[in-house]
């Protein structure tokens, strides 16, 4: 790549990165005041506020997380290149157009869950899922809106508004959870409602900072139909395939969610009424909970790892396709896969080994019990074993994306999730929530190396040989990280003591990292070098 490109590519992995690491980290403590408030079984109401949380936030993982940048992206950044005004008429039509389709569909969906009020209201587990879903139905408008806004932001090359704005939610649910549904809201499922409208007001915030962003950065809006439509139309037909390619971990992990809430038994034996009562529910209230924490630790490396990485990357490898030199796609997409999985792999070493300390010392305390946290621990464990594949995936689909396939990827995915799906059902029953957890680390390791090769065969070229050194060392220093993790781990006493429970999280880390990065420094990783040295990236 050029060394203009080069340099705007490593900027933007950093401005993306710590961005993504400064939402997660607020993320994490938004979790932790949540888990004092409603606990993880008790009454039901985690459980229900995470399944209705579930539909508006895989929107936003659906537009937020790349499909409509992998289809609109490409088109702006080809008119920004000649004709600005021209770029600033399509955002203003897609904007436009957007708003008009996302209201259409939210006051759809609002009649739907009405509807379903009235044949299932007379269930207070129902009652609670479709009344907390509903209020957070409107979300789905502003922050679709929000990752158009994102998009365009990306394509000017303005990474930092785009890349803090989702820390804004956070701040919002932080908000509602500390300051006001404790005072209040008189019990567990009011304060589930708090919540979910501080949900809809962050999405509101989001939209607002990064329209101002936007202006700032030159934006005027300017409507013209008959100059857009066409591009608009090749955006749309194309958003759909991109959707559900990007979205198969996700859909995977609704899927979890659904299962277990809709498997689960209030207590432990109970038997399965609409099934003749002959079998007991596999799992007990509080199995969704357990599977939506589990989700948000995993999604502490995707993000700052493998979407900062996917984020950056997509416009340059478009670039590169546009001018049609697959052998610079074949030669950064492999770039960008040796630094996602020589990081992501202590990652994913580092939330196996510690997932009941980090379950202790983040979630156990107000309504969070000492049995929750060995629930939530078994999730995080099964998930994080697939960390490494979750933060490839988004980098390896943009590579299709880029050249304009958008059907491989779906195709794959349609696959993976009739997998997973068959791995829920196999292994709920021994393993229960955690079986659920595992069935989409597995799936998503096997979508991620039948993409690699599909990509490689037919599309451009990948070094699997630099690909395989980079993970042999990957692993050597990883397995050295583990060692040093497990030696500082039992010297640590396993007490309720708050200085024992930080020091069981954060002395392990703290050891484990040295030791990897020390390997990574000895051995001359050439990973390390890219992300410290990044205008020497041509050597590597």
């Amino acid at each position: 790549m050029a060394e203009s490109e080069r340099h705007q590519f490593f900027r933007g992995i950093w401005v993306t990165s710590l961005g993504t690491l400064a939402s997660r980290v607020l993320g994490l403590v938004r979790d932790m005041a949540t888990a004092a408030l409603l606990g993880l079984s008790a009454g039901g109401a985690m459980d229900a506020f995470v399944v209705a949380f579930r539909i508006p936030n895989l929107f936003r993982r659906l537009f937020g997380e790349g499909a409509l940048a992998a289809s609109y992206l490409p088109m702006l950044s080809a008119r920004l290149v000649g004709d600005r005004n021209s770029a600033w008429q399509l955002a203003s039509v897609m904007l436009f157009w957007l708003a008009v389709l996302l209201t259409a569909l939210v006051l759809a969906g609002e009649a739907l869950l009405a509807l379903l009020w009235h044949f299932y209201g007379g269930s207070p587990d129902a009652t609670l899922l479709l009344g907390l879903t509903a209020t957070m139905l409107p979300y789905v408008i502003f922050i679709c809106l929000a990752a158009q806004l994102t998009a365009t932001l990306h394509a000017i090359a303005r990474f930092s508004a785009a890349a803090l704005a989702p820390a804004l939610l956070n701040v919002c649910w932080l908000i509602a959870a500390w300051m006001i549904a404790p005072r209040f809201a008189p019990d567990q499922r009011a304060q589930a409602y708090v919540l979910s409208a501080a949900v809809v007001v962050a999405g509101i915030v989001q939209w607002g900072v990064l329209i101002a962003a936007l202006l700032h950065g030159g934006f005027r809006f300017r409507y013209d139909w008959a100059a857009s439509r066409d591009a608009v139309w090749r955006i749309a037909r194309a958003t759909l395939p991109m959707a559900l390619g990007l979205a198969i971990t996700q859909i995977n992990t609704l899927l979890d969610s659904l299962i277990a809430w809709g498997l689960a038994g209030n207590v432990a034996g109970e038997t399965i009424g609409w099934w003749g009562g002959a079998i007991e529910y596999p799992l007990t209230r509080g199995a969704a909970a357990a599977i939506y924490y589990g989700e948000r630790f995993y999604q502490f490396p995707v993000g700052v790892l493998g979407l900062g990485v996917a984020t950056v990357i997509f416009p340059l490898l478009s670039r590169h396709a546009a001018r049609g030199d697959h052998g610079a796609i074949g030669g950064d997409l492999t770039l960008g896969l040796r630094l996602v999985l020589y990081f992501a792999l202590p990652a994913t070493a580092g939330l196996v080994l510690l997932a009941e300390p980090i379950a202790r010392l983040m979630l156990e305390r107000g309504e969070f019990t000492a049995a929750d946290s060995r629930r939530a621990a078994g999730v995080i464990a099964c998930y994080g074993a697939g960390a490494w594949a979750y933060c490839g995936l988004p980098v390896v689909i943009r590579g299709f994306y880029a050249i304009g396939d958008r059907i491989t990827p779906v195709r794959v995915g349609a696959l993976l999730v009739a997998v997973n799906l068959g791995l829920n059902l196999a292994l709920i029953w021994p393993f229960a929530e955690a079986g659920l957890a595992l069935s989409t680390a597995i799936s998503a390791a096997l979508q991620l190396c039948l993409l690699l090769a599909l990509f490689s065969r037919g599309v451009a070229r990948l070094d699997f040989t630099r690909l395989m050194r980079t993970t042999c060392r990957g692993v050597a220093a990883t397995a050295l990280m583990a060692v040093a993790v497990g030696v500082t781990l039992g010297a640590i006493p396993d007490t309720t003591r708050p200085l024992h429970l930080g020091g069981r999280v954060v002395l392990p880390v703290l050891a484990g990292a040295a030791v990897f990065l020390a390997f990574t420094w000895l051995f001359s990783a050439d990973e390390l070098k890219l992300l410290v040295r990044p205008r020497d990236s041509d050597k590597f």
